[in-house]
């Protein structure tokens, strides 16, 4: 279904449908009904895939800026907007965490092996891909895809089973990354990064045991993609044996280890530090 905005003459507003950063996001039909709760995650819907929301739920009693600008957004498309009681918009997002607003939301499916490759033939750049190794909770998994997004990552890869989804706490935690960042979910992640390593992409995953840091690495150049162990075990063996250099952060207090979103967002960020030192 397709949607278009209500203005005076009846045209429709330029770029409202573009999306940032337009040869990393493809569209792939339609996905399954949802709640989309939280006001970051309802507004980078409204701005960036309006087409697929289908009404809008705020709080009775609020009127504050940030709701009336969702409100704004909102009539721009000709939404049904309707006023319910906070503990309506806890039943029906099963959160109470909301911020006082909840759209019915169709989300994109998540895309595959086949979406993947397509998207890396399409790219003017070198790749930078993260890969998430089973990462089962939703909060690390909306962080990382708020940090991929911010890093400029063309694509996050995660396995279908023993791992995380697309819920609806994700999105809210992704803080509308979910929505720019293509999210891939595979069925098999060895398998897939043969593939990557095939089409010439340098595999490099993040291990304590490596014996030289990320800092020693020089990562300016070549496509890479970047594979995260989940959260506690690391990578699995299989994955850890298919990458083409183990690297480590260097952990100079008493702790072994970081959130595996901090230690994405470490990561990526000095990739891009390295690669605009190279242009």
């Amino acid at each position: 279904m397709s949607r278009k905005p209500v203005e005076k003459g009846g045209e429709e507003r330029k770029g409202r449908l573009a999306r940032p950063r337009q040869e990393r996001v493809a569209s792939f039909g339609s996905g399954e009904m949802s709640w989309l709760f939280g006001i970051h995650a309802v507004e980078a819907a409204l701005r960036h895939d309006p087409a697929n929301i289908v009404r809008l739920l705020l709080a009775q009693g609020r009127r504050d800026a940030r709701l009336q600008e969702l409100e704004r957004l909102a009539a721009e498309w000709d939404f049904p907007v309707i006023r319910v009681e906070v503990r309506e918009l806890d039943r029906l997002t099963r959160n109470d965490r909301h911020q006082g607003v909840a759209a019915q939301y169709r989300a994109a499916p998540t895309h595959n092996e086949s979406d993947l490759f397509a998207l890396l033939e399409g790219l003017t750049e070198p790749a930078l891909l993260l890969v998430l190794d089973g990462v089962t909770d939703p909060h690390n998994l909306g962080a990382c895809l708020r940090v991929a997004d911010g890093a400029g990552v063309h694509a996050v890869i995660a396995p279908r089973d023993r791992a995380v989804g697309l819920t609806p706490t994700v999105r809210k935690v992704a803080s509308g990354a979910a929505e720019n960042v293509p999210f891939i979910q595979v069925t098999n992640l060895v398998r897939t990064l043969e593939g990557l390593k095939q089409r010439n992409l340098w595999v490099i995953g993040l291990a304590g045991e490596a014996d030289h840091s990320l800092y020693q690495t020089r990562l300016a150049t070549q496509p890479l993609a970047v594979v995260m162990g989940a959260e506690g075990s690391g990578l699995r063996r299989l994955t850890r044996e298919v990458c083409d250099e183990l690297v480590n952060l260097p952990m100079l207090g008493s702790v072994q280890s970081l959130n595996v979103s901090v230690a994405a967002g470490v990561a990526l960020y000095e990739i891009r530090r390295q690669r605009f030192a190279d242009s």
